[in-house]
């Protein structure tokens, strides 16, 4: 498996990021958090990954934050729970909310997230919450308190091609984008596009 890639950013948009690794272009999913802190193009970074293998491909999902991995990880091993899902979670909320939801048994927090049922959430927080309460230290530690990175004027179209990314249905993103910017203006950034698209049902 992989565990990480260590390279130079060659690509980075909401939902992916390509790293070139002496010559060999590594395509990652990451997190809406991983993509707030990425640097420019053609800086060094290392992402750690995840590396999920299905019959019809691989897909490599990548965390600039090793406890991000963590609890993605966690996310995933829960039964119903896959890496697309995974990924939408913790680009929805911040690993310091996630956790507390998770500890506190805010069902209504989790089930909040597109494509999180209520059995799903209630399946996230029974069989999380004992793990992640033994691990509150690392939870206080990982609130994430970095501002996300304010986008430019083509935040539309980033978070379009992000959510079609992530599974929607183009038409469906295209609607509920919309739908956000009527109602909350056209200044969002991308990842407050996105995580509003994320949390409309």
């Amino acid at each position: 498996m992989i565990a990480y890639v260590d390279g130079k950013l060659a690509y980075k948009d909401p939902a992916q990021a390509i790293l070139d690794v002496e010559g060999i272009g590594y395509e990652i999913r990451i997190s809406l958090a991983t993509y707030s802190k990425l640097p420019a193009e053609e800086e060094k970074i290392k992402l750690y990954t995840y590396q999920h293998i299905k019959e019809d491909g691989q897909t490599l999902y990548g965390f600039l934050d090793p406890n991000e991995k963590a609890l993605f990880m966690q996310l995933i091993s829960v039964s119903g729970i896959g890496p697309g899902t995974g990924i939408v979670m913790v680009s929805s909320m911040s690993v310091g909310e996630i956790r507390q939801a998770i500890v506190s048994e805010d069902v209504r927090a989790i089930q909040s997230i597109k494509g999180v049922g209520p059995k799903t959430a209630q399946r996230v927080i029974l069989e999380l919450k004992d793990k992640l309460r033994k691990d509150e230290l690392l939870a206080k530690a990982g609130f994430d308190t970095v501002p996300l990175a304010k986008a430019h004027n083509t935040s539309r179209s980033e978070a379009l091609a992000a959510l079609v990314m992530l599974g929607f249905a183009r038409a469906a993103a295209e609607k509920s984008l919309d739908q956000i910017q009527r109602k909350h203006g056209n200044d969002l950034t991308v990842e407050e596009l996105i995580k509003f698209a994320l949390k409309s049902n």
